[in-house]
């Protein structure tokens, strides 16, 4: 996995699932993030062989809950990302996984409760210690790329800091979330602290925050130095965000993502998830394909909302 001057679409959670990956790679995305992943859940999956799709899935023993699906198309940009707070227990989730994937990552940026009261995420930048326990195991005992996203501390100087420690850990990469983490998505991302990143380390820094049109991509690869650049939400709305050409209308891009949750038998409940993220965007989901996609309870009833039954039947071949 090279990280230099790549196009990559962000770990987003709930999102981040096979049919929006493969969307955004057919855009221009040369790097991939799934969803974070918490270890916890992860060690407790098997690896499956999905025939019917031509998927590998990532089932949860007892439930048979889909926790991560993935297949050979992604296989050289794929990259799994994971919640953890225990360097044993991120080992013991990356080697289930680490055959089907191009690279590791660890969240060490999500500020959101249901991570980082779990010790994981944002909470472990506190930790230099932990970070290099996680790190330096996972590169010992792995044969692929281990990388790792973070957010900016309380000052410059102290993410220069902890990122000059992470470097030393041989992590391939490094991905920057320019904000915060009691910033929001509303505050402006601090595009000048990751330039001081970048001028700090010799490894690739992949830039991330208020990427939301093409133009942005230059723009942030000029005021910072980054090699590569990371998408989130611009790409959640429009995937055709990493494309050089026009961008196509989002109209077409959501009938695009409805046809490849389809066909991948995506979650109904990420699907709708991804959709609502989408359409919110461009309107009010108070009007009536709001209501509608609430509504709906499986993908046959997403795909009869978006014209997209005869699609549907093609792909399981039912006369549904």
């Amino acid at each position: 996995m090279d990280y230099n001057n790549k196009l990559v679409l962000a770990p987003m959670v709930r999102v981040g699932t096979l049919p929006l990956r493969l969307l955004a790679a057919e855009y221009g995305a040369d790097i991939t993030y799934g969803e974070e992943i918490i270890d916890h859940k992860f060690v407790k999956c098997e690896r499956i062989v999905n025939e019917s799709l031509g998927s590998i899935d990532f089932v949860e023993k007892g439930t048979g809950t889909v926790v991560f699906r993935t297949c050979n198309e992604e296989r050289n940009r794929v990259v799994f990302q994971i919640g953890t707070s225990d360097a044993v227990r991120a080992l013991n989730a990356a080697q289930i996984v680490c055959k089907d994937v191009a690279a590791i990552d660890i969240n060490m940026g999500c500020p959101k409760p249901f991570s980082t009261t779990g010790g994981m995420g944002a909470a472990i930048l506190s930790k230099p210690e932990l970070i290099h326990d996680i790190l330096t195991t996972l590169k010992r005992n792995l044969d692929l790329p281990v990388t790792c996203k973070i957010r900016l501390l309380k000052s410059s100087k102290d993410t220069v800091e902890l990122v000059r420690r992470i470097e030393k850990t041989g992590v391939s990469a490094l991905a920057v979330h320019g904000r915060r983490v009691a910033d929001r998505p509303k505050d402006p991302a601090r595009w000048s602290e990751i330039a001081d990143i970048v001028a700090a380390l010799s490894i690739p820094v992949v830039a991330n925050g208020d990427v939301f049109e093409y133009e942005d991509i230059q723009r942030i690869k000029k005021t910072t130095g980054a090699s590569s650049v990371m998408v989130a939400r611009g790409a959640l709305w429009n995937a055709s965000i990493f494309s050089p050409t026009e961008k196509l209308p989002w109209e077409d891009l959501k009938i695009e993502y409805v046809r490849k949750s389809i066909l991948w038998d995506n979650d109904v409940r990420s699907t709708k998830h991804t959709l609502r993220e989408m359409i919110g965007h461009y309107m009010s989901l108070e009007l009536s394909e709001g209501k509608a996609l609430v509504k709906t309870e499986t993908l046959a009833d997403v795909a009869e909302l978006y014209g997209e039954m005869k699609y549907y039947r093609a792909v399981k071949g039912t006369s549904y």
